[in-house]
């Protein structure tokens, strides 16, 4: 056993305890890692907040990255001193999804979350997050959830690939498809609206509007590919309309998951336009849609689970974006932060401040 300090969920709703855990050798198949950085995504928000079930207790954290310490029976392709990204989401390759190629959709993507992780020093029996524990200084996880750190991308940067870069490039890539010269509006400028708006620039999307509730955020939209920035209101609708030519946008990414958010990216999008729906909201959030406007406007409202992505084939196309400069990670990140600042990252994104907040370690 070694012990390690973590940001545990005790119970659903419950503040986070920054305390030490006791973390398990490697077994049969398993990886351990020191990390050397994870980001604080919504999802970890969600967890905490009941929005998403998770067993309690339980270690938050699924978008980070570290090196090997050391590996269990059977790992053979990885050694002590390797970098990896942490995969909160390694398909199992049996299921029907997988087998017809919706890795993303995996049905046992998730069964990881069950196993017992760790103990705590007063005894309790700890969970996996999403898998893979990343809010701690170290981490067991099985072998299938990491992939290789690719070449040219420093550590700390390929923390951000696990899951926002992966997300929101895939959300334009794979599931909205953007072609060149489309126009895209993208709602929610945090760690996912960011990727969005950067994998748009790269397929050659233009306008690309961001939209977001705080006017501070504008600066970083524009750094990211933005063409046009506009702060939430009544009228974005049709704000977005006149900077797409009276007729809308080509494609709306919505990165909030809210019902309002989701009624207004599916109004800004021209007849025929695509929106396609990353943000992860509550069973509270009823979004209305009437008949006939579904069959005027000839739109499609599509679901998006992790951009759509394969980790596996994605990672080394990110890759390479990174190295040519086409891809800016260091402008996703706009505080570098501890364990213990945690709490008020997740305070920070209630209140719609930043972009991503980095846990060094």
């Amino acid at each position: 056993m070694v012990v390690v300090r973590a940001a545990v969920l005790p119970s659903v709703g419950s503040p986070l305890e920054i305390t030490g855990i006791e973390l398990p050798e490697p077994g049969p198949g398993e990886v351990r890692v020191r990390l050397a950085a994870a980001g604080v995504c919504h999802s970890d928000l969600s967890l905490s907040d009941g929005t998403m079930r998770v067993p309690v207790p339980a270690v938050l954290g699924h978008e980070g990255a570290g090196t090997v310490v050391s590996v269990g029976e059977g790992v053979t392709h990885l050694a002590p001193g390797d970098g990896v990204v942490l995969n909160w989401a390694p398909a199992c390759g049996t299921c029907h999804h997988c087998g017809i190629g919706e890795v993303w959709l995996c049905v046992d993507a998730l069964s990881g979350m069950n196993r017992v992780h760790a103990v705590s020093e007063d005894g309790r029996e700890l969970h996996p997050g999403l898998n893979v524990a990343a809010f701690a200084e170290e981490t067991v996880v099985p072998v299938s959830c990491v992939l290789p750190v690719p070449d040219g991308v420093p550590l700390l940067d390929a923390a951000l690939l696990g899951c926002a870069v992966l997300t929101g490039y895939g959300a334009v890539h794979h599931s909205a498809r953007v072609r060149r010269g489309e126009s895209v509006a993208v709602f929610g400028v945090g760690g996912v609206g960011l990727s969005a708006l950067q994998a748009a620039r790269i397929a050659g999307a233009g306008p690309i509007v961001a939209v977001d509730v705080s006017p501070e955020k504008e600066a970083l939209a524009k750094a990211a590919g933005a063409t046009d920035f506009l702060v939430a209101s009544d009228t974005t609708a049709r704000e977005v309309r006149k900077l797409t030519g009276g007729r809308g946008a080509d494609v709306a990414v919505e990165c909030v998951g809210r019902a309002v958010t989701i009624r207004t990216a599916w109004d800004s999008t021209r007849r025929g336009g695509r929106t396609t729906v990353v943000g992860i909201g509550g069973k509270d959030q009823q979004v209305s849609f009437h008949a006939l406007e579904i069959f005027h406007w000839g739109r499609t409202l599509t679901g998006c689970v992790y951009g759509d992505s394969d980790p596996v084939r994605d990672l080394p196309v990110l890759a390479e974006h990174v190295r040519a400069g086409r891809l800016d990670l260091s402008v996703l990140v706009t505080d570098r932060i501890g364990l213990d600042g945690i709490p008020e990252a997740f305070d920070n994104m209630l209140a719609g401040k930043g972009g991503r907040a980095l846990v060094v370690f």
